[in-house]
């Protein structure tokens, strides 16, 4: 760990959710670098630390997204849960501005996904821990909801995370990739293992005419899963189509096991 946290921005939104940014230094090969996160809290402090649902943000968006916030703020109002979101590689906070997805690809392939995915990891890990030392969430009850590339990144972190994980919701994401995405970063032994590692209750979202992701890849992640218990949603339409029934399924599907 490197120096101090620093929390700020800390405010009271719609219903009494409240919403606090932190970041927090961390040391990776010999260098410091920076975990840029955001908290979001019930709004009537419950009498014991509430769960934590740990929300992913997909490519080219952040950790304040308005589908990461709208979530966070659900599960707060709805559910009196916590929830924390982290900006991805090269997203969000950690660049001066918004990278398009060929940039921020690239520099991922340069470094080596696997180096990536173990970082990411281990940011998730550092910021969970954050909250465990300061009590104000348990993270021995944790739920994983993300898409895209935040199944990417969520897949390794809920093999690493194990009986503390209670369910994931993943999906738009697969074993394949489309001819857009480096080949550098196609790494599906990799996907495959930590998909199998995963032993909590799932919920897996397909988009039928994914272009980015094809559908046939995505439906070997979802049988490689390890869950006992896996459910698979599908709908028509792209990769970056969602309708608002599908997301009340994901709450839903936390509420029920959270």
């Amino acid at each position: 760990m490197g120096g101090q946290v620093e929390w700020s921005d800390r405010r009271v939104l719609d219903h009494g959710v409240v919403e606090a940014a932190f970041r927090l230094p961390r040391w990776v090969s010999r260098q410091e670098t920076v975990v840029p996160g955001v908290l979001w809290l019930p709004p009537s402090p419950p009498s014991s630390p509430p769960p934590l649902v740990l929300l992913g943000h997909g490519g080219s968006g952040h950790k304040r997204s308005a589908r990461v916030s709208g979530l966070a703020s659900w599960f707060a109002t709805r559910l009196g849960v916590a929830s924390l979101a982290i900006d991805g590689p090269y997203h969000g906070d950690r660049v001066p501005g918004p990278m398009p997805s060929e940039e921020y690809q690239a520099r991922i392939a340069e470094e080596g996904i696997d180096v990536v995915l173990d970082r990411m990891t281990e940011d998730w890990r550092a910021a969970i821990g954050l909250l465990e030392s300061s009590r104000v969430a348990d993270t021995g009850r944790l739920a994983y909801l993300g898409m895209s590339m935040a199944t990417r990144f969520g897949l390794p972190l809920a093999a690493a995370l194990g009986d503390r994980i209670r369910c994931v919701v993943l999906g738009k994401f697969g074993l394949q990739q489309g001819p857009g995405i480096p080949d550098a970063l196609d790494a599906p032994q990799r996907v495959a293992a930590d998909a199998r590692r995963i032993t909590a209750p799932a919920l897996f979202h397909v988009q039928w005419h994914d272009e980015v992701f094809p559908r046939k890849g995505q439906l070997a992640l979802f049988e490689a899963l390890g869950s006992p218990d896996k459910r698979l949603i599908g709908y028509a339409g792209t990769h970056g189509e969602t309708t608002p029934e599908a997301v009340n399924l994901w709450r839903d599907f936390i509420a029920h096991h959270l």
